[in-house]
């Protein structure tokens, strides 16, 4: 497995360099590691770049959800969801079972809310018929049943509870495996790599885009990359490349923020909540990674994308629409770990970003770049197929008419039963040096098979198979792995995106300091 540190990385860049590509993918969010995975499994030649971390920004700010899309329901949306609910089962049982899991949701019905227990039954009846009762079937539950499976829902008012199946899982975790399958099928990846110019033919501002003059962040290096084409998967940053490539290019897209919270759980919940805010909107309280994940919220926004952030009114917004459902004990401001917030890539348009459509947005500039936005995790690898084959037929075909067909389910590195592994993490060695069952879980649900490769570490160095911090699962091994085999190159790398360190509010200053000297 190439790493790409220190040396590496100046080996990648040289190979970068050399090669001439058929595709260029400019970001390593949902849609450029998609595209990047199945243009190597077509056979293509192909080169993804990010200026951060891969799924360093938005691609690793959502729900960590992989579901049918419930109030898609409510618009009509059928055939939607029914898609959903095919590329969600198939990421649940064949492509990354590793990594996705199974939850219950429940929708509480309270007296004077939004939808009544009728229409909510018929709902989630209809949700799980289009998912051929795979999680079985949507019904609706008396309220002392609904407690049970959540001790902390409030019961003031509670008339009923809707029960549906969706999956879960953690978007940073889904998003390096997807990079490592690409670099397996023979893509070529480098993060912390900013585009700084677009290389044209004839060298005029109406010229050809034949690839792109980048700056390594880490270093300040600069090299470049020739491609036949040149695809734009840059999310909120879409509109800025392509004014680099034509100046006077119309803005595209639109921003919706969406904040979340991760709190300390007091009490095992068995289930997931959807709490109806309004005719549209719904407010989750979710169990993840041992803690409580609130959200969303969905407003316009037109600042910095870099700078997006949960403010203090987010913050407010996401506990008091918690609160319709949750108890205040389950919501207080001293148990928030961590609070974060990532923009949704919208069409753009009038109207109410609420209200906007969730759709992939496909636009070719004058230059000839390709430029797509609108990203969701559960259906990615649809989306990525999809703009493959809107690549493999654009006029020209500047990729050639030869690619191969892909496999309809080629995994996610590290497939295996999670179960199986954590059994055998934990039996593996003598009674007294056997691995922490809470610990063998975590790397288990976290990287499949891979985690083999960790005991390994461990096995060789002890050391590395102590906490990082005390109070969470994560181990040493799992940074050395981060830094060797997962392009972490950052603190920031690891300890939000290849662990779940910052998630549970342990990245301290001390933990980052060791981390730092870790990385050299």
């Amino acid at each position: 497995m190439r790493t790409t540190t220190g040396a590496d990385r100046a080996e990648t860049r040289e190979e970068l360099s050399r090669t001439a590509y058929d595709l260029l993918v400019i970001g390593g969010g949902i849609l450029g590691t998609s595209v990047t995975w199945m243009a190597a499994q077509a056979g293509l030649r192909v080169a993804m770049v990010d200026a951060g971390d891969f799924a360093g920004a938005t691609s690793s700010a959502s729900s960590k959800l992989v579901h049918g899309g419930l109030r898609y329901l409510q618009t009509g949306n059928v055939r939607l969801v029914a898609e959903n609910h095919r590329e969600r089962r198939a990421l649940a049982a064949d492509i990354a079972p590793h990594l996705v899991k199974p939850l219950t949701f429940l929708v509480p019905i309270y007296k004077g809310g939004p939808h009544g227990a009728a229409k909510l039954g018929a709902g989630v009846f209809l949700y799980s018929a289009l998912s051929v009762f795979g999680d079985g079937m949507g019904k609706v539950i008396t309220p002392h049943q609904a407690m049970a499976r959540v001790p902390a829902l409030r019961s003031a008012g509670l008339r009923a509870a809707a029960v549906y199946g969706d999956h879960q899982m953690n978007d940073s975790r889904v998003a390096v495996m997807t990079v490592r399958a690409a670099v397996d099928a023979g893509a070529v990846v480098l993060n912390h790599a900013e585009v700084v110019g677009l290389r044209k033919t004839g060298g005029t501002v109406a010229g050809t885009v034949t690839g792109a003059d980048l700056r390594d962040r880490l270093d300040g290096t600069e090299f470049g990359v020739s491609a036949r084409l040149v695809l734009n998967a840059t999310g909120p940053w879409v509109d800025h490349l392509r004014r680099m490539e034509d100046p006077d290019a119309a803005p595209s897209i639109r921003l919706s923020k969406g904040a979340h919270l991760v709190l300390r759980r007091h009490e095992p919940w068995k289930a997931a909540l959807t709490t109806p805010i309004d005719k549209y909107r719904v407010s989750f309280a979710i169990p993840w990674e041992d803690h409580l994940l609130l959200g969303t919220t969905d407003e316009a926004y037109e600042g910095d994308p870099a700078a997006v952030s949960a403010t203090d009114a987010d913050i407010a917004q996401i506990l008091d629409e918690a609160g319709h459902a949750v108890r205040d004990s389950q919501l207080r401001r001293e148990d928030i770990t961590y609070a974060f917030a990532g923009l949704r890539v919208l069409p753009g348009g009038p109207g109410q970003v609420a209200a906007a459509k969730r759709e992939t947005v496909v636009t070719r500039g004058s230059g000839g770049m390709l430029s797509v936005a609108g990203g969701k995790w559960t259906t990615y690898r649809h989306i990525g197929k999809h703009v493959l084959d809107t690549l493999a037929h654009l006029p020209g075909q500047p990729l050639g008419d030869d690619l191969a067909d892909i496999l309809p389910a080629v995994p996610l590195p590290g497939l295996a039963s999670p179960d199986a592994v954590a059994m055998r993490l934990w039996t593996d060695r003598d009674p007294g040096a056997r691995m922490d069952p809470l610990v063998a879980r975590h790397l288990a649900t976290h990287y499949g098979s891979i985690a083999f490769d960790l005991a390994r570490l461990i096995r060789d160095e002890p050391a590395l198979g102590e906490r990082i911090h005390p109070d969470g699962p994560d181990i040493w091994a799992q940074a050395v792995y981060a830094r060797d085999s997962e392009w972490a190159a950052t603190v920031d790398d690891v300890v939000r995106r290849r662990t779940t360190l910052t998630v549970r509010g342990l990245d301290t200053q001390d933990v980052r300091a060791r981390i730092q000297e870790l990385l050299g």
